[in-house]
Parts: C-alpha cells; sequence; structure tokens
C-alpha cells in the first residue's frame, strides 16, 4: 500500500459512525476511496442520493489532513494499519457489522490463527481469580497448538492473562482504547512491549490525535469480543466491562464461558449468573475449553505412572477423581469414592502439604 492510497483509505476510516456496511455501500456507488475525496460535493450528492455532511467538501478536507498526520506518526514508528480489505485484517472481525475499517497494529501475530481465546475479567482480581486464570493459560500452552490470548492491558485480570500468556510462549494480543502514541495505564508499558518482543501484538483503532475518553473503553471491547473464537470471563461483578464484553461476544455468535466463583463473592457474582441464566458455559480448566470448542489437544507429555504408583490406594483414587471432576468439595470426593470424610480429611490434608492437590476457595480441591 503506497502512503496515498493510505491516505485515502485512514480519512475514510475517520468518517465518523463508518463501518463495513456502510462503506462497502458507499464504495460501490462511489468506486473507491480516492474518489471519495476527489468527487465534488453535487457529484457525491448525486450518487448517495441526498446531502450529507460526509458530502461536505471542508469536513473531507480535514479528514485528509487528519490522515496525512497519521501516515506521518505511522511511519516514523513502524507501525502497521491493517484496512478491512487487506488480506490479513481479522476474518473474524469481518463477521461483525460494527468492525472497524483500519486496524493500527504494533507487532507481529498472525490474527487469523487456529485457535484465539479473549479473557477478560475485573480490575479488583482476587488470588482466585489470578490464580484460575494462570492454571488454565498454562495448561492451553502444554494441550494446544497455535492459540493466542487476547485482553485489555487493565489491571487485574486483563494483566494476568497477558502475563500468563508471556510466561508460557504464547502470543498475546492487547486491544488498546487509545493511539499508539501512548500506553494505558502507564504501569504496563513494560510488559505492553514484552509482548510485542515475544510475537504478540498491541491493536487500536484509535489514532494518535484520538483523546482517551472513557467511552473508548467500552467501544473497544467489541474488538476483543470479535477477535476470538470464544471468550472467557474470569472473574467479575454482576456489573461491569467484562460482562458487558460477554453480551458482545454472544451477538457475535461467539462461545461465551466463565469460571464460577463462591456464591458470596461480589468479583463472581457476574460469572454465576452468567451461568446460571445459561448465557455462559462453566469451565474449571483448560480440559473444559477445549472440550466445549471441540479443538484437537496434543497428547499431555511426561510419564505420569511413576508418580502415581507412589501414592497408596486411597491417595491414587482420589487424584484419580479429581482430575476426572476439578474443583470437587470434600463432600463429592468422600461420595465419589466412598471414604468417610473423616478418615479424608487427613489424607487430604496430607496430600496438599505434599504438594498433590490445593485447596481453593470454598473448600474445593484441584491437581497441583
Amino acid at each position: 500500500m503506497n502512503e496515498k492510497e493510505l491516505t485515502y483509505r485512514i480519512a475514510f476510516s475517520l468518517i465518523r459512525g463508518n463501518n463495513r456496511i456502510i462503506a462497502d455501500e458507499l464504495l460501490s456507488k462511489i468506486g473507491n476511496e480516492e474518489e471519495f475525496f476527489n468527487s465534488s460535493s453535487r457529484l457525491l450528492e448525486m450518487q448517495i442520493g441526498k446531502k450529507m455532511k460526509i458530502t461536505d467538501i471542508d469536513y473531507r478536507k480535514q479528514l485528509i489532513e487528519k490522515a496525512h498526520a497519521e501516515v506521518s506518526f505511522i511511519t516514523q514508528n513502524n507501525i502497521k494499519p491493517i484496512y478491512y480489505k487487506d488480506p490479513d485484517y481479522s476474518q473474524r472481525l469481518l463477521d461483525c457489522d460494527d468492525a472497524p475499517l483500519m486496524l493500527y497494529t504494533l507487532g507481529n501475530c498472525d490474527l487469523n490463527n487456529s485457535h484465539i481465546i479473549s479473557i477478560v475479567g475485573t480490575r479488583h482480581a482476587t488470588h482466585y481469580g489470578v490464580d484460575m486464570t494462570e492454571r488454565i493459560i498454562e495448561d492451553l500452552s502444554k494441550r494446544m497448538e497455535n492459540i493466542i490470548i487476547v485482553s485489555g492491558l487493565a489491571y487485574g485480570i486483563d494483566i494476568t492473562a497477558h502475563r500468563a500468556a508471556i510466561k508460557n510462549n504464547i502470543p498475546t494480543i492487547a486491544i488498546l482504547a487509545h493511539g499508539l502514541n501512548t500506553i494505558y495505564p502507564a504501569a504496563h508499558r513494560n510488559i505492553a512491549a514484552e509482548m510485542v518482543k515475544k510475537n504478540g501484538m498491541l491493536i487500536t483503532d484509535y489514532t494518535s490525535n484520538d483523546h482517551i475518553h472513557r467511552g473508548n473503553f467500552l467501544a473497544r471491547n467489541r474488538i476483543v469480543a470479535g477477535l476470538c473464537d470464544c471468550i472467557i470471563v474470569a472473574e467479575s461483578a454482576e456489573k461491569g466491562g467484562a460482562i458487558v464484553t460477554a453480551g458482545i461476544a454472544d451477538g457475535y455468535n461467539r462461545d461465551v464461558l466463565a469460571l464460577p466463583g463462591r456464591a458470596n463473592d461480589p468479583y463472581s457474582q457476574g460469572c454465576n449468573k452468567l451461568i446460571a441464566s445459561g448465557r455462559a458455559a462453566l469451565i474449571t480448566s483448560a480440559q473444559d475449553v477445549i472440550d466445549i470448542m471441540r479443538w484437537t489437544a496434543k497428547p499431555i507429555e511426561g510419564n505420569q505412572t511413576e508418580i502415581f504408583t507412589e501414592l497408596n490406594e486411597d491417595e491414587q483414587r482420589i487424584i484419580k477423581f479429581i482430575s476426572e471432576t476439578p474443583l470437587s468439595s470434600i463432600n463429592e470426593i468422600s461420595i465419589g469414592i466412598n471414604i468417610p470424610i473423616s478418615k479424608l480429611t487427613s489424607t487430604l490434608i496430607d496430600m496438599e502439604f505434599r504438594g498433590l492437590i490445593a485447596n481453593y476457595p470454598g473448600g474445593r480441591y484441584d491437581i497441583t
């Protein structure tokens, strides 16, 4: 794409309210972006069928001036613009009527990868939410090929997901609510830089001249929702950005998954409600994600037989039961393997002390 063509495309994408459907309709009547900006107001009015703000020549000149400034910024900072007509534009986003016409990207990541998972949640993440997010991403890295983790670089669950992806050598994408001339929050600049270095990407549909506005964060959530195959709500209050994003994803026919939490935990109310209403599938592990999405997983590496045979009969039964039903309560384990709770309690404490299992909020157990 040459500089002239890029300028016209950026200017065209800056038309307020423009989206893929409107753009296709306009271009079908006018021809291309260059003709749109070089046509007289009268000719445009005839082609469109009515007088509009976009037919005003002064308005179009303003858009061209803004586009020139953005092209200069892009060139100086090695930013890759991806137009909705480009082959490397996300095909998933093209399914969304309100997808942005232009994406500004920094990094090298395949937006048409075979497995893309968005992970969202509260900025006030608890130990439970952080731990479960990290464990699911770690397990996904061991079980799946070609996965990408998408989130919003915010505090809490977002940054946990990005960090866990980097730690496990998974490319991760941050969807920003501002131009690439800054990083918000500033505390996450180093993480953002590391994401780019490790085959991840920063993406925004905002230019370097756009001001950071509260509404931007809700607007960018449509990209978080549209870019993925499925979205995981790791932890959320009853109301919040994560719940909004889940609703958008559902509207895009994406699979919505959620981690359950304690009934009295305020930052699990949103997840519990999504699950109870049937708007989200309940997950407790990476295997649940794989099963729900019907993805083909890699065989589990390593030989577990040696470790398994070191356990006594009761411990083997406990490990087998928890492996098949993660986050089981002591009552569920007792009933499932027919061991009295009085005997089971001391065994679980010993196994937890030895690092074989972990006790999670609500008195639930899982394999470490």
